[in-house]
């Protein structure tokens, strides 16, 4: 949004500039222009395409749900498929820099090598240039009949699916109309020689690249750059060769945003910022001297509009071209480096190694939690997954700490295993509040319960991690301080019911981290061999209170006490089953 403003306000320094040069030269006639008038017109015009281009982004991350969802999942997969997943997810996120915050999470998480992320940020940069394609058909002529319809399928549409579609339609409607007053307004300025001869500069290819890596730099949005190269492209300003190398600068200028994103993260962010800024500028250095070529080569894959001549052509012809253009050189750009994805790795790992002495990033601070993600909800609810998914894993490590404490009675082993649990309650504050700010966003259906799922799994995971804290290593500390010590049967029943529970909670967070009802499943086929351990226990247990002593029944206590305990954290593990098994007895 910032980055938008900062568009504005660059343009109207442009114009303010530009109007004071007509004004001091004379021309054009007052008469037949009005720079204030073209003013209102351009960002009026502008404003409604950035409004349409928010409101086609929004309704395409709803529409595509759960669809989204699943190819969030398979980012992890080989570097080809990676950089499809990665042009398809981009197209449906409408930024790249999503993608890439994304695919940060999932290498930290270790569910991603670093070559294989490669492929994903490669593949985001060919999604990102699904804007520029939509803006190229410059349908103005039907503009309010997108908007008229797709206010009215917002309007009266019950399933909420078709309200998204509706809300395409509105925004795609809102951004040809924007285009066609920004079209209009920018018409006088084929009379202004100053504009038309800075535009005849434009066809120097180090000045374009240069400009629209600065511009996009400034504006931190390449498709905002490409919308408006290709808006001056259909009044006949630019050139295809001019308008390739101002997007070839873009393509260099948008990588800007990738490494400020990277402020303040960890090592692996700047790797993967680092791979997009490798693989883009290497990508211009390519083509840099092959302009006149793609520009050939794009001309012969383009409508041509043979019937028309000089600028009417040029204003028919060039957005489009221009826009196939940028899909072109991104594509060839993939498909050329892509063989190259453990290079590029190794690369990167040399220019960006491992902080000596830094270690990894403590354990208690969010690892995944993005709230630049919060207004895409499905990318939003992966990474609050992989976070809840690694406060489980922690959540399992304790639930394994416990027994050596136990077995041994040892106060060191019982301090360790506290220290674990504030490490959990840390991780789940952070997870509720991210899940919190992500619930005040608008949700679909699927997301709105994938938010009950990972809100109702954290708490429980929170919840066992204090049973254990709290009140197994409480009976822990009183039976250290008895003279007697559990018999070896009792010891075997309790280490097998702690097997059981361990494995419980394993596959529990697994479930839950995974999305996987299998694992669900498999964790409620345990309840018969929990169920027949806890009754032996407590058999035992009953047994033997008729002929012991006091000290004896205190012990026989708390033995009963740690298995209700186990029996505890087995039920809520049951209770986050049931939540991926809804139908589940």
């Amino acid at each position: 949004m910032i980055g938008r403003y900062l568009f504005i306000s660059f343009l109207l320094v442009l114009m303010v500039t530009a109007a004071s040069a007509a004004t001091s030269l004379g021309v054009p006639d007052p008469q037949d222009f009005s720079w204030g008038a073209m003013l209102m017109g351009l960002f009026g015009g502008l404003a409604l395409f950035l409004l349409g281009l928010d409101r086609l982004t929004e309704s395409l991350k709803a529409a595509a749900g759960s669809r989204l969802q699943s190819s969030l999942e398979r980012l992890t997969s080989n570097r080809f498929s990676g950089a499809l997943v990665g042009a398809m997810t981009t197209a449906m996120l409408q930024s790249s820099s999503v993608t890439t915050v994304l695919v940060v999470g999932f290498v930290s998480a270790g569910a991603m090598t670093l070559s294989q992320s490669v492929g994903v940020i490669m593949g985001a940069n060919i999604g990102s240039t699904f804007t520029a394609q939509i803006i190229a058909f410059n349908v103005s002529a039907y503009a309010l009949s997108l908007v008229a319809a797709g206010f009215a399928m917002l309007t009266f549409a019950r399933r909420e699916q078709f309200r998204h579609y509706g809300g395409m339609l509105l925004g795609l409607g809102l951004i040809f109309f924007g285009m066609g007053i920004m079209t209009d307004a920018m018409g006088p300025l084929r009379f202004y020689p100053p504009f038309l001869e800075w535009m005849v500069e434009m066809d120097n290819p180090l000045v374009g690249l240069l400009i629209g890596a600065l511009f996009t730099a400034l504006i931190q949005s390449s498709a905002a750059t490409t919308g408006l190269i290709i808006i001056m492209a259909s009044q006949g300003f630019m050139s295809l060769p001019a308008g390739i190398s101002l997007a070839l600068g873009a393509n260099i200028g948008t990588c800007v945003t990738a490494m400020l994103a990277t402020i303040g993260k960890p090592r692996a962010a700047l790797r993967a910022a680092t791979i997009h800024v490798l693989f883009n500028v290497a990508g211009v250095l390519l083509w840099f001297g092959f302009i006149d070529q793609l520009a050939a080569l794009t001309v012969t894959l383009s409508p041509r509009y043979i019937d028309l001549e000089g600028m009417s052509r040029l204003a028919a012809e060039a957005p489009r071209q221009i826009a196939n253009a940028n899909t072109l050189f991104n594509v060839v750009n993939t498909l050329v480096f892509i063989g190259f994805s453990p290079l590029f790795s190794r690369l990167v790992m040399i220019l960006v190694p491992e902080r000596k002495g830094s270690g990894k990033t403590p354990i208690c601070v969010p690892k995944f939690l993005d709230e630049r993600l919060l207004d895409t909800p499905a990318a939003a609810l992966s990474l609050a997954r992989m976070e809840v998914g690694r406060m489980g894993k922690e959540v399992v490590q304790m639930t394994h700490a416990i027994w050596p404490a136990l077995e041994k009675l040892d106060t060191h082993l019982f301090r360790e295993v506290q220290k674990r649990d504030d490490v959990i309650d840390l991780l789940h504050a952070e997870i509720i509040r991210y899940l919190s700010l992500l619930g005040k966003k608008e949700l679909t259906e699927d997301q709105a319960y994938d938010y009950y799922l990972l809100s109702q799994a954290a708490d429980t995971l929170e919840r066992i991690g204090d049973i254990i804290e709290s009140e197994l290593v409480e009976t822990g500390f009183k039976m250290v301080q008895l003279p007697l010590r559990p018999g070896a049967q009792t010891r075997e029943l309790l280490e097998r019911l702690h097997a059981y529970i361990h494995t419980a909670v394993e596959l529990a967070v697994r479930a839950v981290s995974e999305n996987d009802s299998s694992l669900a499943q498999e964790l409620l086929g345990l309840r018969r061999e929990v169920n027949e351990t806890v009754e032996g226990a407590f058999r035992r247990q009953v047994a033997s209170m008729a002929a012991s002593d006091t000290e004896r029944l205190k012990l026989l206590q708390l033995e009963f006490e740690i298995t209700d305990k186990f029996k505890q954290i087995f039920s809520l593990a049951k209770r986050i089953a049931r939540l991926y098994q809804p139908h589940s007895d």
